[in-house]
């Protein structure tokens, strides 16, 4: 009982079978042995039951992720003529600006035939794909010689990419303590940051266009495709996550906290005992105090950061330790790949 009282977590969701908890992850930060124990068994049943959580006490000030929103919505507000000169241009990049209605996002068992099979309802957002730095033949498409402005943009992006990465490395700590590894088991396997900083923009819609387009969504259903994401939302809120009913239950921004949730490449890391559950975003809830007189026939825009974490690029991924053989009644369930190959088969199938 003393454990649960000084490692406090709450339960922000509740709804169809579906729990997902906020955790204090400051224990884990800066406490003693035990209790970066206790909050990496927090933060592993939740991703082995609902997939998600939020964390609090995260480590990146509140400060920081303001100025990294007001970045992003600078840039959106840039001349599209600008935004398109910076275009991203290849799964293997995966780097640079992909405007409106050009991305589809998609499920592991989605084919990728471009072609025949793509859906006619596109996302309706825009995104600004940024990657590690320092890979040759690679390049992040900065603004930068636009004009300050774009060098400010630069500055902001590259100093967030660092603490997210940094809190990747330690959530992947605490899952690997959570599973019964060594607290460093993953640390050969993250340390390259080969990770991508997504800034999205869902631009102000019609109303009518949800309802005219019964399928037509923000952003469709998915699951992410890495080890884990850091989800930065504004308060417009939108995101939904899949309950075991097969319900979407809405996922509410929560102030001061970072949603968190496991990729595929994780799920298929730990042999499916880490979950990777799917998710949307629609059109936005309204906001009490906010939206009670709102007669508009336009939804507002909304922007989101998500960074999404994966294991070097050259690592081969099979099953960890502990997740098969005779202890646990589990065979292999997925061949090994390299991270870089099977993010590639994801990607190619979105655009």
């Amino acid at each position: 009982m003393a454990q649960h009282e000084c490692h406090p977590v709450t339960t922000a969701i509740e709804k169809d079978d579906l729990v997902i908890p906020v955790i204090d992850f400051g224990p884990f930060l800066r406490g003693t042995p035990s209790d970066r124990h206790a909050v990496a068994i927090s933060v592993t049943n939740a991703f082995k039951t609902s997939g998600f959580l939020y964390l609090k006490d995260h480590g990146i000030p509140f400060s920081t992720v303001s100025q990294v929103f007001e970045a992003s919505a600078r840039f959106f507000a840039r001349p599209q003529d600008q935004k398109d000169s910076l275009c991203w241009t290849s799964p293997q990049s995966n780097r640079g600006y992909i405007k409106t209605g050009q991305e589809k996002l998609s499920l592991p068992e989605d084919t990728v035939d471009r072609d025949t099979d793509k859906p006619a309802t596109p996302d309706l957002k825009e995104t600004m794909e940024i990657g590690r730095d320092d890979v040759d033949g690679l390049p992040n498409r900065w603004p930068d010689h636009f004009d300050d402005e774009g060098k400010d943009f630069k500055k902001v992006m590259q100093s967030f990419f660092g603490m997210c990465k940094s809190l990747h490395t330690e959530v992947m700590r605490a899952i690997a303590l959570g599973m019964g590894l060594p607290e460093h088991y993953f640390d050969d396997f993250v340390d390259a940051g080969d990770n991508n900083l997504r800034l999205l923009h869902y631009p102000s819609v019609p109303k009518d266009v949800f309802k005219k387009n019964p399928g037509q969504v923000r952003a469709a259903e998915h699951s992410d495709y890495g080890s884990i994401t850091l989800l930065f939302q504004d308060r417009r809120g939108g995101l939904q996550v899949r309950s075991p009913k097969g319900t979407f239950v809405d996922a509410t921004p929560i102030a001061d906290t970072v949603v968190v949730n496991a990729g595929d490449l994780l799920a298929r890391w730990s042999n499916d005992i880490i979950k990777s559950t799917r998710h949307r975003v629609v059109e936005p809830p309204s906001i009490v105090g906010v939206d009670a007189n709102d007669s508009s026939d336009t939804y507002p825009a909304r922007y989101s950061i998500a960074y999404f974490c994966n294991p070097n690029m050259n690592k081969f991924i099979e099953a960890l330790p502990g997740t098969f053989g005779e202890e646990t009644s589990q065979a292999k369930k997925y061949p090994g790949i390299t991270t870089g190959d099977y993010l590639v088969q994801r990607l190619t199938a979105t655009i």
